[in-house]
């Protein structure tokens, strides 16, 4: 089996639909969505509506912090991001806001488990930016493979048998054998806001098969998502940031 997972989608319906797109070439049966569905971006009905319908359709999705907030959860957030959650707050149907807010905070399947954020304290959102922050995580679960979001920037850390956890090079586009004597935690950067200077989408594909795990980039109409943005009014950093990946 082939699981496409996705995170930090930020309601960026152009990133979010290109994705599908490619996931779906690339042969994957299951979809994951590992929170923040909305915030910052100028479709947060859309995307909303468009997770329920691949939830409906046998999607694992957990709930991020963004859709936290967009729920009615009194989440801390910078004054940026608060002012695109007022926007995205009063664009968002009861049931959709409704939606958000019964997402699960942690789901399993098999060896995997999938969170937005820290597998050691979901509901704190922290983030793992190194193999001393994903250390935690592995102490909290006795799951094999952890999926985490947040950041923006994709990361891979390995715990050896011995306890070790070590932060591991890779390569987007190129395949990544997730040796059985080590487990492993993966954040797969983000959809809709990437923030590690590539302007395009990130996202994972996991292969249960050959053991493989893919970070992935795709390219979609940043320039186009970035105007959507100003017309909406939306601060000018969001679209700025899009168009850097930054």
């Amino acid at each position: 089996m082939r699981f496409a997972i996705l995170t930090d989608i930020h309601a960026n319906r152009e990133a979010f639909a290109a994705v599908l797109e490619d996931a779906a070439t690339r042969g994957a049966g299951r979809i994951v969505v590992l929170g923040d569905v909305v915030g910052y971006g100028p479709d947060p009905g859309w995307c909303c509506d468009k997770v329920a319908e691949l939830q409906g359709r046998g999607a694992i999705c957990v709930r991020g912090n963004h859709d936290n907030a967009a729920a009615g959860a009194p989440e801390p957030m910078s004054p940026l991001a608060r002012r695109a959650m007022d926007w995205t707050k009063a664009r968002l149907s009861e049931d959709q806001r409704a939606f958000l807010g019964r997402l699960p905070l942690v789901a399993e399947e098999g060896d995997a488990l999938f969170v937005h954020a820290s597998a050691s304290n979901p509901e704190a959102f922290s983030y793992i930016t190194s193999d001393t922050r994903a250390a935690p995580s592995f102490r909290a679960t006795g799951a094999r493979l952890i999926f985490c979001g947040h950041t923006h920037v994709p990361l891979l850390a390995s715990r050896d048998p011995g306890g070790v956890v070590r932060q591991q090079e890779f390569k987007a586009n190129l395949p990544i054998p997730l040796l059985r004597s080590r487990r492993w935690l993966a954040v797969v950067g983000s959809v809709g806001q990437p923030r590690d200077g590539v302007a395009q989408a990130g996202w994972a594909l996991l292969d249960t098969e050959a053991n493989e795990l893919t970070f992935r980039r795709t390219p979609y109409d940043v320039a186009g998502t970035a105007r959507k943005i100003r017309a909406e009014g939306l601060p000018e950093e969001l679209a700025a940031r899009l168009l850097t990946g930054s």
